[in-house]
């Protein structure tokens, strides 16, 4: 598989990826055409901040499979077209949120004791001892906006340095945060209002931008504001008249709106306000993190393993993917099967879980069984957009589990609807990698799922068998397997046949006139 690396990542990374036997090719700095083209055959893109990857860029790549972001925000990435085009979105989180705390606390001591500025003065010839009275962090209180894995992260460490920490975050419990000492507030005014400190650890998204202006930094008074998550939260110019007037005493900045920070910032201007050039993530151990994290994640979707970091497609560990892996074909396989059996307007779709399989995550079984619905469809579908075409196309999508499980260790039922009438197909693993369709409805049966399927519903009475195979065999179409079942005796039966090759037109007119032949459907796995 060929990777594509358009932003400089740890070499690291690099090694990883072809050690694994991918080919890897590097073009930093491409935009416009020349990424378009440079796009067009990779199955996998490694970018970071300084790479836009828009919907034209993602319509220039039909080959790929996955978006890695070195790093942990994506908003240079377009998640909902890349969605649309099936391609995961991953970044790599855990890399850098180490190095990320830390210069988050570095910047917070820095502007408390004006450190650069006296570094300055005294480079300068200037012993300005007498110019500079910091402020002391112990028994202060630290607001944390924003309380993700950086922001726990710095809550621990100035936790551990005598400071009370205050909380603003509407995603996470309060629990949580009592778990790191910190006192979970309802409101960022409220939060802004009990701290000395505030750090910011929010993702830049149309409600966070611009969060932080001249009434929230009033409301900070004399307190000191450090961001080193994203630019575009605080509001630049109101941040640096509330330092030039003295509502704040310093602010410490290594994001910005703007990346390079443009020479005419009034941030600049001020010398009570910090800035470094988006050095967050910039450490050895941090660059190496996040490329063998990202290479990693690119591995194993090209592998059809769950991408831990995907952010728009199901995401497993490595021990709950080893105990639903047996099932994902399973449930793409049953949601082939029953949408074709149906004759309807689909408008729901229903995955029942039995038995062991009821006890495991299963949010990538059910992304599998609507891949496997929407399949016979000539829409692109894989697992991570499966979801959302059905909400595209207002199909409901529902789950539920139960720890019956009939006669067997587990079983998977798919049923598509129209509100009136369904078809329900259901299987099961023997073995641990053979699959089973073991009811099709209220037929009981035992068929293997595989290549091309002929199923019929027939009344249950003696020589319809023989007749389906004589007309199958008449049209020299061979019978790999067949398996039957019925209802009751004399009644309704329905058998399923392995073919060969697909039935032709002539053998569902010859069926069709046999009075005892209720219904015939040819299912298509895709798998010949």
């Amino acid at each position: 598989m060929k990777v594509l690396v358009t932003d400089p990542i740890a070499d690291a990374g690099l090694a990883r990826l072809r050690e694994a036997g991918h080919e890897v090719e590097t073009a930093y700095d491409v935009e416009g055409d020349a990424l378009l083209d440079a796009v067009s055959d990779a199955n996998a893109l490694i970018v970071r901040s300084g790479t836009e990857v828009t919907d034209e860029v993602l319509s220039a790549a039909p080959e790929l499979v996955i978006v890695g972001r070195a790093g942990i925000g994506v908003d240079n990435i377009d998640i909902d077209a890349a969605t649309e085009h099936g391609v995961i979105v991953a970044n790599a989180p855990e890399g850098n949120v180490r190095a990320a705390a830390e210069h988050s606390v570095a910047m917070a001591f820095a502007t408390a004791r004006s450190i650069p500025q006296a570094h300055d003065r005294l480079k300068g010839g200037e012993w300005a001892k007498g110019a500079f009275l910091g402020t002391e962090v112990n028994k202060k209180t630290l607001g944390v906006v924003g309380f993700g894995r950086v922001g726990q992260e710095v809550a621990k460490r100035l936790g551990n340095l005598g400071m009370d920490i205050v909380t603003f975050d509407p995603y996470i419990s309060e629990e949580r945060a009592k778990q790191f000492g910190a006192e979970l507030v309802d409101e960022l005014d409220e939060c802004l209002e009990k701290a000395d400190f505030v750090t910011i650890h929010t993702p830049l998204t149309p409600e966070t931008e611009n969060m932080i202006g001249e009434e929230e930094l009033a409301q900070l008074e004399g307190g000191y504001v450090v961001n080193c998550a994203r630019g575009g939260i605080i509001d630049e110019p109101a941040l640096a008249e509330a330092v030039e007037d003295g509502v704040l005493k310093g602010a410490a900045l290594d994001v910005f709106g703007e990346e390079p920070l443009p020479e005419d910032s009034p941030l600049l201007d001020v010398e009570d306000i910090i800035v470094t050039p988006h050095l967050g993530a910039s450490t050895e151990a941090a660059q190496e993190n996040v490329a063998t994290s990202t290479a990693d994640q690119i591995i194993a979707a090209f592998n059809q393993e769950p991408v831990a970091n995907a952010l728009n497609a199901p995401s497993l560990d490595r021990a709950t993917f080893e105990q639903v892996e047996p099932y994902l074909e399973l449930a793409s396989t049953a949601g082939r099967i029953a949408v074709q059996l149906f004759d309807g307007h689909m408008s729901s779709v229903s995955v029942t879980y039995a038995g062991d399989i009821a006890d495991e995550d299963v949010e990538y079984v059910t992304a599998s069984a609507l891949e496997g619905v929407f399949a016979p469809s000539d829409i692109q579908v894989n697992a991570v957009n499966a979801p959302q075409i059905a909400e595209e196309r207002g199909i409901d999508v529902t789950e539920s589990k139960t720890s019956s499980a009939e006669d067997y260790q587990s079983l998977i039922t798919v049923t598509v609807s129209d509100g009136a009438e369904s078809v329900s197909v259901c299987g099961t693993q023997f073995g641990g990698e053979e699959s089973r369709i073991v009811r099709i409805d209220d037929h009981r049966i035992e068929a293997v799922p595989h290549g091309h399927m002929l199923v019929v519903r027939n009344k249950d009475e003696p020589g319809t068998i023989g007749f389906i195979g004589t007309v199958l065999g008449e049209a020299n179409i061979n019978i790999a397997g067949m398996f039957n079942g019925r209802e009751t005796i004399g009644g309704e039966a329905m058998s399923v046949y392995n073919l060969d090759e697909s039935p032709t037109a002539e053998v569902f007119d010859r069926l069709a006139e046999d009075s005892r032949i209720i219904e015939t459907t040819y299912v298509a796995l895709g798998d010949e």
